[in-house]
Order: structure tokens, then C-alpha cells, then sequence
């Protein structure tokens, strides 16, 4: 599991996140995932309990993201609003939150979707991506590069962690809900 999870995240991490803090987050996981009633015992101050709807090794997964590259929101307008601030001044965005506020949500993330494939195209540019079972937001993504999603998803299964392409994910809801 560890090495599995040592993958996943630096995949998801995009370069934001030290090989030192990817290995303590995949450790601790393990460990949860291993004895989760002795690891909240050595662990105290992790909030967590069995009302969470996910496992406690996800909690530690999806708690020791950066914001950087764990994005949760209520809109996309509010999502993209995140994303852009994650690229730093340096990276020209062109797409503005204030753009997608009265935008039905497929329009919305088709639009922000176009824009992040724009960037890295050497690297596949970027996609959202569902991660995780939804917690305070509506909305929970990761930013991956395009010609990472395949094995990001692989991983995801094998892990038993909810992720999909996130446009994707949307076009199938509305065509099936």
C-alpha cells in the first residue's frame, strides 16, 4: 500500500509536495491502514472518528494535501478561484472566477477544463480530477497532468479511492441523474 500510495501522491502533488513529506503522508496511511485503533491511539490530535465516511488512512491522505493540490469548494467559480492562485502570478491564466459565476456547472468546468489543458501541453496540460468521497464541499479535485490521469485512476482503484476525470464525471451525471 505504502509504495502505492507513495506513487499516487506524487503524481497528484504535480512537483508541489518535497519526496520527504510525500513518504511521512504514504507512512502514515499505511499505518492507519494497518491498525487504525493503535494509530489514533499514538496519534491524539487527529480529528477523526467513525462517523467520517471515509477510511481513517484516506482522512490522513486527503488532510495532509496542500492546497495547493487538494481543491475543495462549493462552485466552480470559487474552484477555479483556487486553482489559479495554486499557478502563483507567473503563469498567465486568462479565464476569471468572476467569469464563471452565472454559468450552468457543465459550461463552467468545460471552460475552466479548456483553460488548464492550455498549460503544460508538453505534459498533457492539466486535468480535474474527483478525488475522494465528497466531505464539506460540493466540489473535490485534484490537478493532474493529462498524461498522468490513466495511471492516477489506476491507482485510485487499486487503493479503493473515488476518482475520475472530472468534466467526464459530470457529462455521465447529468446524462444519467
Amino acid at each position: 500500500m505504502k509504495t502505492l500510495l507513495i506513487e499516487l501522491i506524487t503524481l497528484i502533488s504535480s512537483g508541489c509536495m518535497q519526496a520527504e513529506e510525500i513518504e511521512q503522508v504514504a507512512a502514515e496511511a499505511a499505518q492507519a491502514h494497518a491498525d487504525a485503533a493503535a494509530f489514533l491511539a499514538a496519534n491524539p490530535d487527529i480529528n477523526y472518528d467513525d462517523s467520517f465516511p471515509i477510511p481513517l488512512w484516506q482522512w490522513i491522505v486527503l488532510g495532509s494535501l496542500p492546497d495547493t493540490v487538494f481543491f475543495q469548494a462549493d462552485s466552480y467559480a470559487e474552484l477555479f478561484g483556487q486553482v489559479s492562485a495554486s499557478f502563483g502570478e507567473q503563469v498567465a491564466i486568462h479565464l476569471k472566477p468572476k467569469q464563471l459565476a452565472r454559468t450552468e456547472p457543465l459550461a463552467a468546468l468545460t471552460r475552466i477544463q479548456t483553460q488548464l489543458a492550455a498549460l503544460s501541453k508538453d505534459l498533457g496540460g492539466y486535468v480535474l480530477v474527483d478525488f475522494g468521497e465528497r466531505l464539506d464541499f460540493e466540489l473535490q479535485m485534484v490537478l493532474v497532468y493529462g498524461h498522468d490521469v490513466p495511471r492516477v485512476v489506476e491507482l485510485c482503484t487499486q487503493l479503493g479511492i473515488a476518482a475520475a476525470p472530472s468534466l467526464q464525471a459530470l457529462r455521465v451525471a447529468l446524462h444519467t441523474g
